[in-house]
């Protein structure tokens, strides 16, 4: 009997560490949701985060949705897009499990782009393309600072040359595939995750 009993802890164990949890499926009542969304702004007060993620020449609802989500959860100040219609897109939303709840957009035509990014300029943010040019940073030599805007190119076209010239610089992602070119959600999660890793790194030097 002593045996049988131990088993049955050691299951009843691993079937609780086995229990997965899905956030997003959870239903927050309606009452509850100011002090969730108050909780979410306390934090980012308290976090060094300060990065923009532009997607607003990004068409595809996948990849926006997709951003998103990353973006939500890595706490991203702000995602950018080129129109808020996108929110309502079955695939934007299948990708982005009710991250746009909980994560500020903000619409920012693709015309308005190069107002958009000189006043964030003079707001102090440091404006970064993701796309490999002659002068491109490698991700893993970049370091990025607090203020950070980081632009997403086209999914065909990367980044115009127009806002080219409009950047403080270029990073790119280090690969050694023949195919090199990655998907647009895929290279803005990379550098998202690289930038959160950073200022975690800071945090704690500074305890």
């Amino acid at each position: 009997t002593g045996s049988n009993s131990v088993e049955t802890d050691s299951q009843t164990e691993w079937t609780d560490v086995q229990k997965k949890i899905i956030p997003w499926k959870n239903s927050t009542p309606s009452l509850e949701l100011e002090m969730v969304f108050q909780d979410r702004a306390a934090k980012l007060g308290k976090s060094n985060s300060r990065l923009i993620v532009v997607a607003s020449l990004i068409d595809k609802p996948t990849n926006l949705g997709g951003l998103c989500r990353t973006s939500e959860i890595f706490g991203a100040s702000a995602l950018v897009v080129g129109s808020l219609h996108y929110i309502q897109d079955k695939q934007f939303q299948h990708l982005s499990v009710s991250a746009e709840q909980w994560l500020p957009l903000v619409e920012v035509k693709p015309s308005q782009l190069v107002d958009y990014l000189q006043q964030k300029k003079t707001e102090g943010y440091t404006i970064i393309g993701v796309e490999q040019t002659a002068k491109s940073f490698d991700l893993t030599e970049y370091c990025f600072p607090e203020k950070s805007l980081l632009l997403l190119g086209n999914e065909h076209e990367g980044i115009p040359a127009n806002l080219i010239h409009h950047l403080d610089v270029c990073v790119e992602i280090p690969q050694q595939g023949i195919i090199r070119s990655l998907n647009v959600h895929v290279s803005g999660a990379l550098l998202i995750w690289e930038y959160t890793r950073q200022q975690v790194i800071k945090q704690n030097q500074q305890k």
